[in-house]
């Protein structure tokens, strides 16, 4: 049985609305989700020994979500991910985004899906969120609305997508947790146990393009079928760690493509997916500079996301993709 509250989290300044919280609680997980950016600020879990703990990274106060930070927690969109040098042509139309990742376009621009408040609806096992994207917001093309519903069963947290268009457009939704299995404010994710189930993965150039090459793992530091101890496997293959798109097989139901397991504290954690791709980041760009929740400082490879999605700069892309990305006039799921 899940347990479903809300309360206030926070005020925007200058009148910019209220953010409201929303606790899920089952006899396993707790989960709590903002109605800013659909963010979960929060994931409780038990250990070996029952001792919850929140294992996810993120701030104790909305004006840290407000503030700058590496989209901790939120949902991103339109586009997740990056597009290249900001652009693409959709039935014959070049249209032009924000730069704001080195050359590309990242998670949707300047203000994507994670720096806007959301409609809630609650609901019994749960709470769906909602809100509608302009035509032309961030330079893309079409009237989106778009619905993000979370549920929690037993230890099971689902995560639901939903978007409408007026035109076709791109779309391309996920959610950007940061994750410690050995709890928010641990340094490091390096004793953490990782298995990613994909036979190919997507090289990438200098600024996280693709290349066009879907590659096979085989005899490379990309085969993660079997467990590797992520330290160890860095440590091996001398990476600084992963940013990539492990290519999935795309399925109706949602089926396995990853897991991790943390051995000192005996939390599993495993993702089940209907998506082609699953994006796996490593925290490489964390610098201890955000002070999070608690007071915990966030260095490199303090955690980890994995971010089941369609495949980077699926647009311009010429690789034989295995779902399209580009959503014509009408509703996907």
């Amino acid at each position: 049985m899940t347990e479903v509250t809300r309360e206030n989290f926070g005020e925007f300044p200058l009148g910019g609305g209220t953010v409201e919280k929303f606790l899920l609680k089952s006899n396993r997980i707790k989960v709590e989700i903002i109605s800013f950016g659909c963010i979960i600020t929060a994931l409780e879990s038990k250990d070996s020994d029952g001792k919850f703990s929140d294992i996810v990274l993120g701030f104790d106060h909305l004006e840290g979500y407000i503030n700058k930070h590496p989209y901790f927690g939120a949902v991103v969109g339109r586009v997740a991910n990056r597009i290249s040098k900001g652009k693409f042509v959709v039935e014959g139309q070049e249209y032009r985004l924000a730069i704001n990742n080195g050359p590309n376009s990242l998670h949707g621009g300047i203000k994507g899906f994670d720096k806007a408040i959301w409609t809630p609806e609650v609901l019994p096992d749960g709470v769906r969120f909602f809100r509608i994207s302009p035509d032309a917001e961030e330079g893309y093309p079409g009237e989106l609305k778009v619905w993000v519903t979370y549920t929690l069963k037993d230890a099971e947290l689902t995560i639901n997508y939903k978007a409408q268009s007026s035109k076709t457009t791109p779309v391309n939704l996920t959610n950007h947790a940061y994750f410690n299995l050995a709890g928010q404010g641990s340094p490091s994710i390096h004793d953490h146990i990782f298995t990613i189930e994909a036979d190919s993965y997507l090289p990438v150039n200098d600024t996280q393009i693709p290349t066009g090459e879907v590659a096979p793992v085989q005899d490379t530091a990309f085969d993660l079928r079997k467990p590797v101890e992520l330290g160890k496997h860095l440590q091996r293959f001398q990476l600084t760690g992963f940013d990539h798109n492990f290519c999935l097989t795309q399925t109706k139901e949602p089926d396995f493509c990853a897991r991790v397991y943390h051995p000192p504290s005996g939390r599993k954690m495993e993702v089940f997916t209907t998506q082609p791709g699953l994006q796996f980041y490593t925290g490489n760009f964390l610098d201890g500079t955000l002070k999070g929740k608690g007071g915990h400082v966030y260095p490199k490879h303090s955690g980890f996301c994995l971010e089941t999605q369609n495949w980077p700069d699926a647009v311009n892309q010429k690789i034989q993709i295995r779902a399209a990305l580009v959503l014509e006039k009408g509703l996907i799921n």
